[in-house]
């Protein structure tokens, strides 16, 4: 691994005219240690700083609009090679990390100018009593240098110190190609639960060639076509269903995805499990947006928003009505899902497009009133089943990047400026 130049005192920072557009450099604080300088927007935006010890310190000042903190350039940047920007902080006081906290790498050509657009450390790791952020990204064609930067936003009782920030050379990450399949059937007048997934299994075999990672099934398997009702046919996690999946997965080498319907007590769930390829349940999601048809027939929203660890990647589930929700994929991007399974009866396929788009995430639909299909981050479908007793198959990239010519990566970008942190009023409430 090779280091750019952190450790000298001989890295330097252009005139402030020159490195970026003349709006956002009418500040430009003189103190400096180490090779940092105290940077904002415009001097009546300056947060407090100071360098204690090994930290470099910002606080908001009671200022509301207080904005600044760190920055550094490091010159030596070599375009189209893969860099890794990492930093450690403690903060307080502050009441939304994701966008109060800023670490960002800005690059910069020849001229100083800003080379391609900024990329953001997004991604957190809890070590003790500090947090690292990171992003890796590779460098714009025309970087020369990269300017580091160390800020805090907008939180005026916040305080936020920082220490060990390092720019590592890296290689570029290997290509994380896997293999999706996902199925369009819809069963009907089957003698019940078993006959309605054995259809399915079917299908998988005669239609799926070859090696497949992931295989989604839809919505209820278990239900379509039996004629029964949801608690008719609510089994146990694991149970007869997942037996006769974790089969199909075993023999597939496959990881499987689908839905069911669980019973734990009293209550019945409107589940999708996650089983792998040695055909063990993985894991599984209870349906937290809950159409008034199911609730009316007695089932149970889930509560949470589980990501599971596979050998390819993180994989998210939701189910149907989730989809015209924002919360269910947002909450799976944010815990770093590369794919979101949607096992779904029927649903808006824009607003399903909206979620792979805003999360930036490969989105696989398998659906009996939804159309199946595979999507990419930018919302297109790569592969799609259009006719009951077809499947959509195609090979997907999780290591791709897609980005914004003009807004950069949004993936991380919309990790980290979404805000959280304003209210939201009581829903229907006028006064």
């Amino acid at each position: 691994m090779r280091w750019a130049g952190l450790g000298t005192r001989g890295d330097k920072i252009p005139p402030m005219r020159n490195a970026w557009p003349a709006a956002l450099w009418l500040c430009a604080a003189l103190a400096q240690t180490g090779g940092w300088k105290v940077w904002s927007a415009r001097e009546e935006l300056r947060p407090d700083t100071a360098r204690e010890g090994e930290w470099l310190v910002v606080r908001g000042g009671g200022r509301p609009e207080s904005y600044g903190g760190w920055v550094r350039r490091v010159d030596g940047i070599r375009g189209g090679v893969w860099y890794r920007f990492t930093a450690e902080y403690r903060a307080s006081g502050i009441a939304a990390e994701n966008w109060q906290v800023v670490a960002r790498v800005d690059w910069l050509d020849a001229k100083g100018s800003r080379a391609g657009q900024p990329e953001y450390a997004a991604w957190l790791e809890r070590q003790a009593d500090v947090t690292q952020i990171s992003v890796s990204a590779p460098a714009p064609s025309s970087a020369v240098a990269a300017r580091l930067e160390l800020l805090l936003a907008n939180a005026p009782a916040g305080e936020v110190r920082w220490r060990n920030a390092r720019l590592e050379e890296i290689p570029a990450p290997a290509p994380r190609r896997i293999r999706v399949a996902a199925v369009n059937l819809k069963p009907e007048r089957t003698a019940g639960a078993a006959e309605s997934v054995e259809q399915f299994i079917r299908l998988v075999d005669e239609r799926v060639e070859g090696r497949a990672d992931l295989i989604v099934l839809p919505e209820g398997i278990s239900v379509v076509g039996t004629g029964k009702s949801y608690v008719e046919v609510a089994e146990s996690v694991p149970g007869p269903t997942t037996e006769r999946l974790g089969d199909l997965a075993r023999r597939r080498k496959a990881w499987v995805a689908a839905g069911l319907y669980e019973r734990d007590g009293r209550a019945v769930y409107n589940t999708a499990v996650l089983l792998d390829r040695e055909g063990r349940v993985a894991g599984k999601y209870r349906k937290v947006y809950l159409p008034r048809e199911e609730v009316e027939r007695g089932l149970t929203p889930g509560s949470a928003y589980p990501v599971f660890e596979t050998d390819f990647g993180r994989v998210g589930l939701m189910i149907c009505y989730d989809v015209f929700f924002p919360d269910p994929a947002r909450a799976l991007a944010a815990q770093g899902a590369d794919v979101i399974v949607l096992p779904i009866w029927g649903g808006d396929e824009t607003l399903a497009a909206a979620r792979a788009i805003e999360n930036q995430v490969f989105l696989v639909a398998s659906g009996y009133d939804h159309p199946t299909y595979i999507m990419d981050p930018d919302g297109r479908r790569v592969a799609q089943a259009p006719h009951r007793g077809e499947v959509a198959v195609a090979e997907i990239d999780l290591s791709r990047r897609y980005t914004d010519p003009w807004l950069g990566d949004m993936r991380t970008r919309r990790l980290k400026e979404i805000r959280l942190d304003v209210p939201v009023p009581l829903p229907g409430r006028l006064r």
